[in-house]
């Protein structure tokens, strides 16, 4: 085993100070539930957000279904704080949040050419602003999955940015965020990634190359974005799953892959990437997943978690129907129903 450098023992003290003294960790009371959301989250910027097929107000949309389905009051969801400038800097490089203030990179990493001729002050405030507010809610939610069981943050998984490059809607490195703080604050050294957008996570497959502390459970179409081979190499499990797979084989394949991970690590906290780009339809996955499909998906992974009493943390990721808030909401309906988390609608008032 090699000694660290100095140089790597020092960005080791300097990351840990930095986790230290952030303001994104902060108690929670007990009236609210732990599933993270802020209307800052939506992105709406002189109706360039339509041309990307991503759906920027998918998040609020989440909320207001699970509100008018009874499943949680609004008062009781969790707003989060913002990420700032040090908080980034524990996973991201100087240099990278450097050209986030050049309007046309952001732009490039969004994959909304417009957003190029902007002033990049409209485009932190309009784009890059939303985002680190759902960086907040991604760290904060490890927080919460360590004290209640589980957390959802109805946002984040931002699976293609990595420390050092942004791309794919992806402009922060959240779920590295997340883990970092969780080794720091929570004192936990084992985390499993289960990653089943229908793309690829090669953002935090690079920050975590060779780290023995992540294992990464990555179930991805081979056959579209991002074609990262360099990143499918630190990838711990992989389950390749090709453009047209149905529901019933998308689910025997989950199994599978649930008992070999359960067999080959134990994790302290599941950071579960649950994008809906598998749905039907979805233009950039590919995929041919029902809805119930989709239920059924969450259900398996919150199951795998909780008998073994592992938290959980719950990441919406992509999803670039519309159809897909509606999707995500029933799922999260549907765990509340099966006992598996617990939205305090059954909760009698003294």
């Amino acid at each position: 085993m090699s000694l660290a450098t100095p140089s790597e023992t020092d960005a080791e003290s300097l990351r840990r100070s930095r986790i230290l003294s952030s303001k994104l960790y902060f108690d929670v009371p007990s009236s609210k539930v732990p599933l993270i959301y802020s209307s800052s989250y939506d992105i709406t910027f002189l109706g360039i957000e339509k041309l990307h097929p991503f759906d920027s107000a998918k998040w609020g949309r989440i909320c207001r279904f699970l509100s008018m389905d009874d499943v949680v009051e609004k008062n009781c969801l969790v707003e989060p704080k913002q990420a700032s400038k040090e908080d980034l800097l524990v996973v991201h490089t100087e240099a990278y949040l450097k050209s986030l203030k050049s309007s046309l990179d952001v732009a490039m990493i969004i994959e909304v050419p417009p957003v190029a001729l902007f002033p990049n002050c409209l485009v932190q405030k309009k784009v890059l602003g939303p985002f680190r507010n759902q960086v907040g809610g991604t760290i904060l939610a490890a927080k919460l999955a360590k004290e209640r069981g589980w957390a959802i943050n109805v946002g984040g998984g931002f699976h293609h940015c990595c420390g050092a490059k942004g791309g794919g809607f992806c402009a922060y490195a959240d779920i590295s965020l997340c883990i970092h703080f969780a080794f720091v604050r929570l004192n936990i050294s084992r985390v499993m990634i289960i990653d089943l957008d229908a793309h690829q996570g090669n953002g935090h497959e690079t920050d975590f190359a060779n780290d023995s502390r992540v294992y990464i459970l990555d179930m991805y179409n081979p056959g579209i974005y991002p074609f990262d081979y360099e990143a499918r190499r630190y990838i711990d499990q992989r389950v390749e799953v090709p453009s047209g797979t149905t529901t019933a084989e998308y689910l025997r394949k989950l199994d599978e892959a649930l008992e070999v991970a359960a067999r080959n690590f134990e994790p302290e906290l599941v950071v579960y990437n649950a994008g809906t780009d598998i749905l039907d339809g979805d233009p950039l996955g590919r995929l041919k997943i029902s809805p119930d499909g989709i239920t059924h998906r969450d259900e398996k992974v919150f199951k795998f978690a909780r008998e073994r009493n592992i938290p959980i943390v719950m990441l919406t990721s992509g999803g670039y129907m519309k159809s897909s808030a509606r999707v995500i909401a029933d799922s999260i309906t549907n765990l509340s129903n099966k006992s598996l988390i617990d939205t305090g609608r059954n909760r009698t008032s003294t």
